[in-house]
């Protein structure tokens, strides 16, 4: 569970869920943007995790007002090089730590088709020792997609934990390289 600011603590979230190619999806959104982009293989399974991340909040079933994000939730999963473009049109509203924050900023900067370890995103922050603190920001990610913590990897370069699960990670990432291939090929 996420010990949310103030701020947030009474927040009223409305969602919605649709099918991918990777599984089940669900987009919530406060009033100031995206606050939730989970990936499950059941509707069950993705209710719980944002119930379990945002149990201070009012959880509302609401596909009308979230259509057009769940449609871009999709497109971003299915397609996830398209999340730097598309972000700098979405509103996002991911709650976390300071710190936290920080290292989803940094993980907006890895370009797709392209992978950076652990070690790699503290020393960009500017705190060379917090590679496990860098780890725990990823897995509590609250955008999947959006914040690309799939394109985070050991320092030898082989796929560790994801939360969303290690085969979605490696279909991403591969996605990303079959793009990033042909994006060089032209």
């Amino acid at each position: 569970m996420i010990d949310l600011p103030s701020a947030h603590a009474h927040t009223g979230l409305r969602f919605a869920v649709g099918q991918t190619t990777l599984g089940r999806v669900l987009v919530a959104r406060s009033a100031q943007g995206i606050r939730a982009l989970l990936i499950a293989d059941d509707d069950t399974a993705l209710r719980q995790d944002l119930s379990d991340r945002f149990s201070k909040c009012d959880l509302v079933a609401d596909h009308k007002a979230c259509e057009g994000l769940l449609a871009t939730a999709i497109t971003l999963i299915e397609a996830p090089w398209s999340a730097a473009t598309t972000r700098n049109n979405l509103a996002l509203d991911p709650v976390g730590t300071p710190f936290q924050q920080t290292v989803w900023r940094a993980l907006r900067e890895i370009p797709a088709g392209l992978t950076a370890s652990y070690a790699d995103v503290a020393r960009q922050i500017g705190q060379p020792s917090a590679a496990r603190a860098v780890a725990l920001a990823c897995a509590a990610n609250p955008l999947a997609v959006v914040i690309p913590c799939h394109r985070v990897l050991r320092i030898n370069g082989t796929l560790s934990g994801y939360r969303w699960g290690i085969a979605r990670k490696r279909e991403l990432l591969d996605r990303e390289s079959r793009w990033a291939a042909a994006q060089h090929a032209r």
